[in-house]
């Protein structure tokens, strides 16, 4: 049997966490945006996609609905670092160009 040091006292097992109760109002209230915002941001998206196609077909697009502004990378982290450089925060929707705007296989 191994004998432990004079003054060794077991870890501490760290508190819990808080959960946070969110209410349905508050869940039904954060759905309504987020579909309001990307059907804001899939307009935005059919407008430029048939101009930037040609040239960067299946880089990915990041659009912030609320300016209209959007960022094109070949890299899908590479545009979350543009972001953080140029610090911008908010609420982004990432499409892919292509045919369909889809950034992957379901």
């Amino acid at each position: 049997m191994m004998q432990m040091p004079p003054g060794w006292k077991p870890r501490r097992v760290p508190h819990r966490i808080p959960s946070y109760n969110v209410s349905s109002e508050e869940k039904a209230r954060l759905a309504v945006e987020k579909k309001e915002r990307y059907q804001r941001c899939r307009t935005i998206f059919e407008r430029v996609r048939d101009e930037l196609i040609d040239n960067y077909y299946n880089w990915y697009i990041t659009i912030d609905a609320n300016s209209g502004n959007y960022f094109i990378e070949q890299d899908y982290m590479a545009i979350f670092q543009k972001l953080k450089s140029k610090q911008i925060a908010g609420k982004f929707v990432t499409f892919r160009l292509n045919e369909t705007g889809t950034c992957g296989t379901i």
